[in-house]
């Protein structure tokens, strides 16, 4: 059964059984805002167990999470610092991403949104992972606030309106008034231990994401990125869809282009393929990347190859040794995976424009090496070889498993980071607040440092959404 329809039954019935909870607890409800507010008692005593019973270790981890805290500031301003850069400069991405930049993330928006580089986001991933992360991110405050003697008034969970009974959120209400007159540092400790504790979560749950990868899939074949692609001139093209042109400009080239079918192109007497799509995304009018007139995009071949005559495929070296092993116009039997399962492909070899006499196949691997400080982290972290196909060992369930470990560990990191934004609804607004109280001993100064902060980051989001609409209309 197609893992959809497990994900809407368990919504019928989570949404049946929280429906049902609300309505026999109603008496515990208290509306505010746009949620509705459970409040409840539920692990106030181990709360406080945990904070008061290892004091040396809590001023340990205190200063640990505060130390995380500015690491996550400094890492959201140049995260937000990029996110600027790529929509002002790279609009050909923005409109290909198609999300707006304050659309939050929901169960299925990968599949809304056809953002086929991310895996599908189901509603049960959704569920499991915000508890997750709200309890241990509410817990680590309760926690860091019983260690500096701050009274836990209560705990609970908050929920959309009746009408859509959907978890969402969980909460320890603090004495606000203890919490004042405590020293500015166990403030900022007590603020900062949430995205501390979404830090942690992340840690293990990448931990266990590598061990069950690899005890879960093997590798069994090779993926490319691309087919074959040269950088051609407009003002060199002879013929489109062999229509003779000459010269054309970039509007009367797009005018001839086929809106849902592979164009063929003329330039220099070389023959190539285009679809709009591809166009579309480039910034450069008058240079364009097209693909090669190629064997695998004439076959259309699929992007995983696990065999070629036989020989299994398992990496690009074994690739490109059995390829070397042929000449052009050899035929070889590719299989390949595809939606509907393995196919074999007949595939007759050309001569490689840019080394003749070899044979070649017209496949692209990219670099894999991502730029910038977040990129580098990511490299570092990757456990995957690049352009190996992973066979999973159990079908669905092992996807399934690790799509859910994947998205944990990112939402984790990504609600760690947007926690620490200095803005008044976050908790890296006050955490700012201190921060600059605690430098200048002055409280306008730092009040005002708050309030330039939270407007500064509300400018910017708006600035982001006025350029995420211009890129469409370009």
């Amino acid at each position: 059964m197609n893992p959809v329809v497990y994900d809407i039954i368990f919504l019928v019935l989570f949404l049946a059984f929280i429906s049902f909870f609300l309505f026999k607890k109603r008496n515990n409800l208290k509306k505010e805002g746009l949620l509705y507010l459970y409040r409840t008692n539920w692990g106030i005593k181990l709360i406080n167990r945990i904070g008061n019973k290892y004091p040396k270790t809590m001023k340990v981890l205190s200063y640990l999470s505060v130390g995380c805290g500015y690491v996550l500031m400094i890492s959201v301003f140049y995260l937000v610092y990029t996110i600027v850069k790529i929509y002002i400069f790279v609009p050909g991405a923005v409109k290909a991403i198609k999300v707006p930049p304050i659309m939050p993330l929901v169960p299925y928006l990968p599949q809304i949104f056809k953002l086929e580089f991310l895996p599908p986001f189901y509603f049960t991933y959704w569920i499991i992972i915000i508890a997750i992360i709200a309890i241990t991110h509410e817990m680590a405050h309760g926690i860091f606030a019983a260690y500096n003697k701050v009274k836990i008034k209560k705990t609970g969970f908050g929920f959309f309106p009746f009408f859509l009974p959907i978890f969402l959120a969980a909460f320890v209400e603090l004495d606000e008034k203890i919490m004042q007159k405590r020293k500015n540092f166990a403030q900022r400790a007590i603020l900062s231990a949430g995205t501390f504790a979404n830090i942690l979560t992340a840690i293990l749950f990448f931990g266990i994401l590598v061990l069950f990868f690899f005890s879960s899939f093997s590798a069994s074949g090779i993926i490319y990125d691309e087919y074959a692609i040269s950088a051609v001139s407009i003002a060199g093209i002879t013929s489109i869809n062999n229509i003779t042109v000459n010269n054309p400009t970039y509007s009367e080239f797009l005018g001839l282009l086929d809106e849902t079918e592979i164009n063929n192109l003329s330039v220099d007497n070389r023959n190539y393929f285009v679809n709009k799509e591809l166009i579309e995304i480039q910034d450069n009018k008058q240079e364009l990347f097209v693909y090669d007139s190629a064997p695998a995009i004439k076959a259309n071949l699929s992007s995983i190859i696990i065999e070629i005559d036989g020989v299994k495929i398992y990496n690009t070296d074994i690739l490109v040794e059995e390829l070397s092993q042929h000449s052009p116009g050899d035929e070889i039997i590719v299989k390949t995976i595809y939606e509907e399962g393995i196919v074999e492909n007949k595939i007759i070899l050309e001569e490689n424009p840019n080394a003749p006499g070899t044979a070649w196949l017209g496949i692209a691997f990219l670099s894999q090496e991502k730029g910038g400080f977040f990129g580098k982290i990511i490299d570092t972290l990757s456990f995957k070889k690049p352009n190996v196909y992973y066979e999973p060992k159990f079908d669905g369930v092992s996807i399934f498993i690790y799509n859910l470990l994947w998205w944990l560990v990112l939402i984790s990191i990504s609600v760690a980071l947007i926690n620490m934004l200095p803005v008044g609804i976050f908790d890296g607004g006050r955490f700012l607040y201190l921060t600059v109280l605690s430098l200048t001993k002055n409280e306008k100064i730092a009040k005002k440092v708050f309030v330039l902060s939270t407007k500064f980051f509300i400018f910017i989001l708006f600035l982001l959404i006025a350029f995420w609409a211009i890129s469409f209309l370009r």
